[in-house]
């Protein structure tokens, strides 16, 4: 009996993943909001009623994308504020860092860019909840720098939004540089070095 609840079991989960991997893949050249329930299980090649043992709605099956987007990238994160090394080298890994992500999953980069302020709030929600985590994370990162000696927790915080946002950005850059000439790709880093440059600059100062 255990044997056959397991079969079943990592029937559902395989068929949840098709979902997924399917409204992603729609979702390359639209947004969440006009993605119709029975586009996705035409793609997955299911009946819609299917859908439902799954997913409560296409809202829902978005916060379960958005999971599968930033879940697993909090590691990640924070390895980009380590304090280990100088400045130009944390900057420098932290834009490979994410230049890398970019090429590996850039389906999911396009889906964040694109939902973070788009049209289902549950989703928006969970985005923003994520983000929310990661600053938090990175806050904790952060403190661990000697140059944080005399900082608050609300200035901290703040810094942390920061870098996150300009991770983002930075992001969303390389997304569009995805297929570009390799001078674009180029551009890309110089102009985000020169952003987090900028932060850090700000950061060495803060205090003064």
């Amino acid at each position: 009996m255990s044997h056959t609840l397991g079969i079943r079991q990592a029937q559902k989960q395989k068929t949840r993943q098709a979902f997924l991997d399917a409204a992603l893949a729609l979702l390359e050249e639209q947004s969440l909001s006009s993605l119709g329930l029975r586009e996705v299980t035409r793609a997955v090649g299911v009946a819609p009623t299917a859908f439902y043992r799954h997913f409560r709605s296409t809202a829902d099956l978005g916060v379960a994308l958005v999971d599968e987007a930033l879940g697993s990238l909090h590691p990640m994160v924070r390895t980009t504020v380590s304090t280990t090394g100088d400045s130009e080298e944390r900057i420098a890994r932290a834009i490979e860092l994410i230049a890398r992500h970019v090429d590996a999953y850039p389906a999911h980069v396009r889906f964040i860019a694109r939902e973070r302020h788009g049209g289902v709030q549950p989703v928006r929600e969970a985005i923003r909840a994520q983000l929310v985590r990661f600053a938090e994370e990175v806050k904790v990162e952060l403190a661990k720098d000697p140059e944080a000696a005399g900082w608050s927790d609300e200035d901290l915080l703040m810094l942390a939004h920061l870098y996150v946002d300009q991770m983002l950005i930075t992001a969303s850059l390389f997304l569009e540089a995805l297929e570009a000439p390799e001078e674009e790709r180029e551009r890309v880093t110089q102009l985000a070095t020169r952003q987090l440059r900028l932060i850090s600059i700000g950061r060495s100062h803060w205090l003064d």
